[in-house]
C-alpha cells in the first residue's frame, strides 16, 4: 500500500542495563506516502516477534509538504484481530506533526506488547498528502505460554507438605480467549476452602467455596473486567493478605474481604475439570504462584506440576471482525446465486450496546419488495415490505444489547422462512411466506450509503453501531480481508479486522452507587436513590450540615446531611434543632431514656452498649467539623458509687470516642482524666471527702470533650450490694457550629492571594465556595500546569467564568446573572468537571454545561501551587470575601493560612445583608461572628426565623390583661425587658392583627380602651359574622364595621387585620365581600354581655402596634405587665398548616380607602383581662352602670361586690388625675 520501497533497520543497544529496540523506517523518496490520501490507508510494521513497545515518533516526509497531524495506533500478535491503543482508556487519536521536519514523540503510558504495529492516518496537511517517517521504541519480550483446549485438567500444581506457610500469597497470569465463560484458576487451602477465578459473560468473577464437605454454592466476592473474550491478552493478579484480597484485572483493582481463612494454598489448578465449563479454550502466559513460574516448571516436568492436554504455544483461530462506528457506516456485498433458486441464507454474529439499529437489508428479486433485519428495543425484528405495505413481520430474542456476541441466521427454503438468534440458547421465529424470499443482487450490512442515486438501499431505522463477524452468504464465508483491500464489495467508515467495542461502564464512572448504562458512544448514570446528582452522580444533593440548611431558610426537622459533599462518606439522616441562638445537629442512639439497673445474682458489673445509626466515618466527620459537641451523661444512684478516689481504681467507667471507644473515668461536667464528677471539680459535693454525689442523689452533666464523644458503652460496678439502686441516661449526641461553613478570608488588595498545594482532580473535580464583593471582576481560583490549567473568575459584575485546559484546548463555561454580583452579598458558586461534561452553577440560576469530547477524556495535569483570590502573575486578583471553599469535598482552611499572609484577613463579617430577609414578621437580623441571628422581640412570632406562631387555647374562665404604661414608668424599668412589652403611647392609629379559631357565637375577641373613654372591640356577633366596633370620641357614638359573610365560628383558622389611621379604618377578613359602617346609639351593654360569656377557642399571633401581648403572657409573664386568670395553655392550635384552605383574598372599600385581606397571613386570638385596671377604666367613666362589670368575664363576676366597693370609694376626680392607664382586654 506504499508507493515507495521501504527498508527496515533494527538496532539493538544497551541503555542503563536495559535492552532497547530502536526501529527506524527509511525510504529512498524521504518517507512513506500512499498513492491515495484517505483514511483507509495504513502502514504496518512486523517486528518479527512479540515486543514491548514503549514509544513512537513521527516525522513528515522529507523535503515536502506531506505530514500527518493525527493518527491511530493498532497492535496485534498475529497480523489479525487488531486492537486500538487508547490513551487513558478512551482517547484513541495521537497528535501528529505540524510540519515535515520536526519529530513528535509519544511515550505510551502503558507499554504495548505485540509483534505487529499498524498506523492509520486520520488527518494530514490539507495542502499536501499523507507523508510519514516513523520510529518505534521498545524492548524484547520473553514469556512462557500455554494453550488449553478444555478437554482435560490443564495444569495442576501441588505444593509439598513442607512448603513455607505464609499469610501473603500472590498469583498472577495473563490470559486470552474467545469464549465468554469458563473456569480460569482454582486455588485450594489445606482445610478445603478455595478461591476460584471464573469467566462469566466476559467478566471475571472471584468465587469462594467452603470446604469441610459443604455443598453450598460458591459465594461471589467480586466481579471485575468486561469484554474479556476479545482474544487479547488480559492481566490478572490476586494478592491475599490474611482475610483481605486484592483482585486486579488489567489496570483496575478491587479490595475484597474473604469470609473465612483460606490458609496457604497447597494446590493450584488452571481449568479444573470438576468445575470447568466444557470446551473452554484459553491461552495462559506467565502463570506465577509464590514467585514460581508454573508454566516453566511444567515444561521442565517438575514433580509438583501435572498437565493434561496442553500445548506450549498459543494457537489462535483467525476470525475477522468488522466495526461499524457510525453514523455513515455500511458494508455492501455482492451475493453469489444460491445453489437452490428462490432461497437465501444469511448468517453472522454481532455485539452492540445499542437497542436499535439496522443489521442488514436487501431487495427481493423482480421488485418483489425489500427485507429489513434490524434491532428494536434490543429485540431482533424482520420486516418485508412492498409498495409501502408490510408483507411479513417476525420477532425473536431479547436483551440483545448486552455487549455479548449473538449469532443470527436467516434461511428461506421452499416457502419456509426461519430467523434464529443464538441457536438453541436463544429464540426462533418462523413463517411460511407465499412469495419467494431471495436476495436480488447485493446486501447492505449496518446501514446504507449516504448518497444512493439508484435507491438500492433504504434504511428507515437507526444505523447500526457495533461489531459483526463470521459473515456467511448462502453458506459461503465472506472474506473480509478482500473487502478491506477493495477486491470485494464496498464499504464506508468501517474498521475491518478488529472489533472496537468499549465497555464504558467497566469500571463504572458513575460514583456513589449510581447505575451505569451505555450506548455505543456514551454512558449514562442513573443517580436516583443515591443522594447525588450530576452526569456522574458526583455532587451531593444534600447540604453538609444543619448550619447550611438553616441558611437556606429551613427550620427544625429531619434532614439528610452529607458531611463531605462529593467525598466517599454517605449521607445520613439527622435531626436539626434550629433555635434562636444555635443550630444543633442531633444524633440519636438506641437508648436515650432513663434506664433503671436491676442487680443480677452473681453479676458484679453491669454493662450496656449504645448503637448509633450513623456509620463511624460519619460520626467522626460530624464531630471534627463542629465547633462544639455535647452529650448528657446522668447517673442516679443510691449506694452505688462511681469513683473511689482520684488515685484509686474506679468502680464504674464508660467508653467514648472513635471506634469502640477508649475507657473514661470522668463524668459529666468534669474534665478528661480527672476521675471526678462535676461536683468534685467545683468543690461542692455533698461529702467533701468524695468526688461524686452518688450516695446522696445523682451525678449529671454534659460531656463536652470532643475526643471522648460519642459515648459508646457504660460499665457500672457498684450495683450489687444490698440496697443499691441506680439508673442512667445517656442523651443523644448534639453538635453545633460548622467550622467548614464559616471558614472565610477577606482579600483587601488585588495583589493579595493565598496559596495551597497543587489541586489533584485528574478525571473528576468539583469546586464550591461562596463569595461577596463590591468589585466587578477578579480571579477566585487558579492552578496551572505545563499546558493544563483550571480557573474560576468573576469576569464581569454579572458573569462567573469557569475555564480549564486538559491538553486538548481551552474550554469555557459561564453563567450570567440577572442581578449584579458585586452587591456585597453572599453568592454561591459550584463548578464540576468530569469525564462527561463540565458544569457551572451560580446561586439558584440554571446550571451551564459543556459536554466533553465523545472520544475520550484527558487527565488534568497540574503542577503549580493552587492560588486562591489571585493568580501567579498577581494580576486580576479578587477583592472581597471567600468562604466555605471546598475541593472534591475537602475544605481548605482559609482562616489559618490568612493569619500568616499579608493582605489577607481571616473571617468575613456582615451576613445580614445576605440572610436578613430570612427574618420574618418584623424579626430583626443581628450580626454574629459566624452567621446571624433573628431577634424576634418585636415580633408576635418566635422561632429561628420568627415564623413560629405563638398561640394559646382559651376556656370560658381564661383571661389575659395587658396594661400599657406611660413613658415615665417604662423608663424606670430595666432595659433588658423583652421588646414585646414596649408600646407606643400615642394612639392616633392602631395596627392590630390576630388569628382565631372558635365555634362560639357571639364572642368578644379583643377590647382596647383608653383614658379618654375611647375603645376598640373585635367580636363575632350573634349572626356568626365578624364585627369591629370603634369609639374614637368619648362624646360621640360608636361605629360598627361588619362582614356580610357568615360562618366565621366554624372551627377553622381565620386571620384578621385592623388598621386605623386618623379616622380611616381598614379591616382585612378572609372571604369577606363587602363591609358596612353602621351607627349604634349604645354599645356598652352589648359588650358587657359578650364579655360575661367569656371566650372558648384559640388565639394566635396577636399584634397591637409594636407589642405582642399574647407572646408576652406566654413567654415573658414575669417581666411583662400582664395578668393571667384561669388556665392559659400554649399550643399549636393556631398553626397555619391547619388554616382554612378555602379562605380567599377580598378587597373592601370604606371612606374612600381600599383594603385587602390575605388568607395566608398567619395569626392568633388574644384574650386579655385585667380586672383591676378595667374597673378603674369604669371608674373613669363615672362608675354608673353595673351591667358593664360583666364585660370582664367570669373571674370578675365572682369578685364583683368586693371591687365595686373599692372602686366606688374613689372619686371620679382621683381616677382622672392619678390613674393614667390604657387597657387592652381580650375575651
Amino acid at each position: 500500500f506504499a508507493s515507495v520501497h521501504q527498508v527496515y533497520v533494527y538496532l539493538c543497544f544497551v541503555l542503563s542495563g536495559h535492552v532497547v529496540l530502536h526501529l527506524v523506517l527509511y525510504s529512498f523518496s524521504g518517507g512513506w506516502s500512499p498513492l491515495t490520501s484517505d483514511r483507509y490507508q495504513w502502514l504496518e510494521v512486523d517486528l518479527g516477534e512479540r515486543t514491548k513497545i514503549t514509544a513512537v515518533a513521527t516525522q513528515g516526509r522529507y523535503g515536502s509538504s506531506d505530514w500527518l497531524s493525527s493518527y491511530l495506533l493498532m497492535f496485534s500478535d498475529t497480523g489479525h484481530n487488531w486492537k486500538q491503543y487508547r490513551q487513558e482508556d478512551s482517547i484513541g487519536s495521537f497528535p501528529g506533526n505540524s510540519n515535515a521536519d520536526s519529530v513528535v514523540q509519544y511515550k505510551l503510558r502503558q507499554p504495548a506488547v505485540a509483534r505487529f504495529l499498524r498506523l492509520i492516518p486520520l488527518d494530514w496537511n490539507p495542502n499536501g498528502r499523507i507523508g510519514l517517517r516513523l520510529e518505534t521504541y521498545g524492548c524484547p519480550y520473553t514469556s512462557d505460554v500455554m494453550s488449553l483446549d478444555g478437554s482435560s485438567a490443564g495444569l495442576v500444581y501441588r505444593g509439598s507438605p513442607e512448603s513455607r506457610q505464609t499469610s501473603t500469597e500472590v498469583i498472577s497470569v495473563e490470559f486470552k480467549t474467545q469464549r465468554n465463560s469458563g473456569m480460569l484458576l482454582h486455588a485450594e487451602g489445606q482445610e478445603g476452602h478455595g478461591l476460584s477465578l471464573e469467566l462469566d459473560r466476559g467478566k471475571l468473577l472471584l468465587l469462594f467455596t467452603q470446604g469441610g464437605g459443604s455443598s453450598s454454592d460458591p459465594q461471589r466476592l467480586a466481579s471485575l473486567g468486561s469484554l474479556l473474550d476479545d482474544q487479547h491478552w488480559h492481566h490478572v493478579k490476586m494478592e491475599r493478605r490474611g482475610f483481605h484480597l486484592n483482585l486486579t484485572v488489567d489496570k483496575h483493582t478491587e479490595r475484597v474481604q474473604i469470609p473465612l481463612s483460606v490458609g496457604a494454598a497447597h494446590s493450584l489448578s488452571s481449568h479444573p475439570p470438576s468445575v470447568s465449563k466444557k470446551n473452554f479454550h484459553v491461552c495462559l502466559e506467565n502463570l506465577l504462584f509464590r514467585g514460581l513460574n508454573l508454566i516453566g516448571l511444567a515444561k521442565n516436568n517438575d514433580q509438583h506440576v501435572s498437565i493434561g492436554n496442553v500445548t506450549f504455544s498459543c494457537a489462535e483461530s483467525v476470525s475477522v471482525a468488522v466495526t461499524f462506528p457510525g453514523p455513515r457506516s455500511f458494508l455492501q456485498l455482492p451475493v453469489v446465486t444460491a445453489s437452490s433458486p428462490g432461497g437465501v441464507s444469511v448468517g453472522f454474529q454481532f455485539r452492540t450496546w445499542n437497542k436499535a439499529g439496522l443489521l442488514f437489508t436487501f431487495d427481493l428479486p423482480q421488485q418483489g419488495g425489500v427485507v429489513w433485519l434490524y434491532l428494536s428495543d434490543a429485540r431482533l425484528r424482520l420486516q418485508i415490505h412492498k409498495a409501502g405495505r408490510a408483507l411479513l413481520e417476525l420477532t425473536a430474542g431479547s436483551g440483545l444489547n448486552d455487549g455479548q456476541w449473538h449469532s443470527v441466521e436467516l434461511t428461506s427454503r421452499r416457502g419456509h422462512l426461519t430467523v434464529t438468534v443464538d441457536k438453541e440458547e436463544g429464540g426462533t421465529a418462523t413463517a411460511n411466506p407465499t412469495f419467494p424470499v431471495a436476495i436480488d443482487s447485493q446486501i447492505f450490512f449496518g446501514g446504507c450509503p449516504s448518497e444512493d442515486d439508484t435507491k438500492e438501499c433504504r434504511n428507515p431505522f437507526n444505523i447500526f453501531q457495533g461489531c459483526m463477524s463470521h459473515l456467511t452468504l448462502n453458506n459461503l464465508d465472506v472474506d473480509l480481508i478482500r473487502v478491506q483491500r477493495k477486491q470485494l464489495g464496498n464499504y464506508s467508515n468501517v474498521q475491518i479486522d478488529m472489533c472496537g467495542i468499549i465497555d464504558r461502564c467497566s469500571p463504572s464512572r458513575c460514583e456513589h452507587g449510581g447505575r451505569c448504562s451505555q450506548s455505543w458512544t456514551v454512558f449514562h448514570c442513573n443517580c436516583s436513590g443515591s443522594g447525588y446528582t450530576g452526569a456522574t452522580c458526583h455532587s451531593s444533593v444534600y447540604e453538609q450540615s444543619c448550619e447550611a440548611y438553616k441558611h437556606n431558610g429551613n427550620t427544625s426537622g429531619h434532614f439528610y446531611v452529607d458531611v463531605d459533599g462529593s467525598g466517599p462518606i454517605k449521607p445520613q439522616l439527622v435531626y436539626c434543632n434550629m433555635t434562636e441562638d444555635n443550630t444543633w445537629m442531633v444524633i440519636q442512639h438506641n437508648n436515650t431514656e432513663t434506664t433503671r439497673i436491676r442487680a443480677s445474682p452473681g453479676v458484679n458489673q453491669y454493662s450496656v452498649h449504645f448503637h448509633y445509626p450513623t456509620e463511624e466515618e460519619q460520626l467522626s466527620a460530624i464531630i471534627s467539623q463542629s465547633e462544639h459537641c455535647q452529650q448528657e451523661l446522668s447517673y442516679h444512684c443510691k449506694k452505688s458509687r462511681l469513683l473511689n478516689t482520684p488515685e484509686g481504681s474506679p468502680f464504674s467507667w464508660w467508653f467514648g470516642g472513635p471506634g469502640s471507644g477508649h475507657p473514661q473515668t470522668y463524668w459529666g461536667g468534669a474534665q478528661p482524666g480527672s476521675q471526678q464528677c462535676s461536683c468534685g471539680l467545683h468543690g461542692d459535693c455533698v461529702d467533701p471527702q468524695h468526688y461524686c454525689n452518688c450516695d446522696a442523689d445523682r451525678n449529671s452533666g454534659l460531656l463536652t470533650h470532643k475526643a471522648s464523644l460519642p459515648v459508646r458503652s457504660l460499665v457500672l460496678g457498684d450495683v450489687h450490694r444490698p440496697g443499691s439502686e441506680a439508673a442512667y441516661r445517656v442523651g443523644p449526641l448534639s453538635c453545633r457550629g460548622d467550622k467548614n461553613f464559616w471558614n472565610a478570608a477577606f482579600f483587601d488588595k488585588e495583589t493579595s492571594y493565598l496559596h495551597f498545594p497543587t489541586f489533584h482532580g485528574e478525571l473528576s473535580a468539583d469546586i464550591s465556595f461562596m463569595f461577596k464583593t463590591t468589585s466587578s471582576s477578579g480571579v477566585f481560583l487558579e492552578n496551572l500546569g505545563i499546558k493544563d490549567f483550571i480557573r474560576i473568575e468573576l469576569s464581569s459584575s454579572t458573569q462567573v467564568l469557569f475555564s480549564f485546559d486538559v491538553g486538548n484546548g481551552p474550554l469555557e463555561v459561564h453563567v450570567n446573572s440577572s442581578v449584579p454580583l458585586n452587591d456585597n452579598r453572599w453568592h454561591r458558586v459550584r463548578a464540576e468537571r468530569n469525564v462527561k461534561e463540565a458544569s457551572l452553577r451560580l446561586d439558584h440560576f440554571p446550571a451551564a454545561t459543556q459536554e466533553a469530547p465523545a472520544d475520550g477524556h484527558f487527565h488534568l495535569q497540574l503542577n503549580s501551587q493552587l492560588f486562591i483570590g489571585g493568580t501567579a502573575s498577581r494580576q486580576k486578583g479578587f477583592r472581597g470575601c471567600i468562604r466555605s471553599l471546598q475541593l472534591n469535598g475537602v475544605t481548605l482552611d482559609l482562616e489559618e493560612r490568612a493569619q500568616i499572609t499579608p493582605g489577607v484577613r481571616p473571617g468575613c463579617p456582615g451576613h445580614c445583608s445576605s440572610y436578613g430577609s430570612l427574618c420574618q414578621n418584623q424579626g430583626r437580623c443581628v450580626e454574629r461572628d459566624n452567621g446571624f441571628q433573628c431577634h424576634c422581640g418585636p415580633s408576635a412570632y418566635t422561632g429561628v426565623f420568627c415564623t413560629t406562631e405563638v398561640s394559646a387555647s382559651f376556656k370560658a374562665g381564661t383571661s389575659v390583661s395587658y396594661t400599657f404604661k406611660e413613658p415615665y414608668e417604662l423608663m424606670r424599668n430595666n432595659s433588658a425587658l423583652p421588646s414585646s412589652i414596649y408600646s407606643d403611647m400615642t394612639l392616633k392609629g392602631e395596627n392590630v392583627s390576630l388569628s382565631f379559631r372558635t365555634f362560639q357565637s357571639p364572642a368578644l375577641l379583643l377590647y382596647v380602651s383608653s383614658y379618654y373613654r375611647e375603645y376598640l372591640a373585635l367580636l363575632v356577633n350573634k349572626h356568626d359574622k365578624m364585627e369591629v366596633r370603634y369609639k374614637l370620641d368619648s362624646s360621640g357614638d360608636a361605629e360598627v364595621l361588619k362582614s356580610r359573610v357568615r360562618g366565621v365560628a366554624n372551627g377553622q383558622l381565620h386571620s384578621v387585620s385592623i388598621r386605623r389611621t386618623a379616622h380611616a379604618v381598614s379591616v382585612q377578613v378572609p372571604r369577606t365581600n363587602t363591609t358596612h359602617l353602621t351607627n349604634y346609639d349604645c354599645l356598652d351593654p352589648d359588650l358587657s354581655r359578650l364579655a360575661s360569656l367569656g371566650f372558648t377557642g384559640c388565639l394566635s399571633v396577636v399584634h397591637f402596634n409594636s407589642i405582642s401581648p399574647l407572646k408576652a403572657a406566654l413567654l415573658h409573664p414575669d417581666t411583662s405587665p400582664v395578668v393571667i386568670s384561669g388556665p392559659l395553655v400554649q399550643s399549636n392550635c393556631g398553626s397555619s398548616a391547619s388554616a382554612n384552605p378555602y379562605a380567599a383574598v377580598n378587597t373592601h372599600h370604606l371612606s374612600g380607602k381600599t383594603f385587602s385581606g390575605n388568607r395566608n397571613h398567619p395569626g392568633f386570638f388574644l384574650n386579655t383581662e385585667d380586672y383591676y385596671f378595667a374597673f378603674f377604666d369604669m371608674l373613669k367613666q363615672k362608675c354608673c352602670s353595673f351591667s358593664r362589670i360583666g364585660f370582664f368575664g367570669s373571674y370578675v363576676r365572682q369578685k364583683r361586690k368586693k371591687f365595686l366597693f373599692e372602686i366606688c370609694s374613689y372619686t371620679a376626680k382621683k381616677a382622672c388625675t392619678k390613674i393614667r392607664k390604657v387597657n387592652l382586654i381580650l375575651g
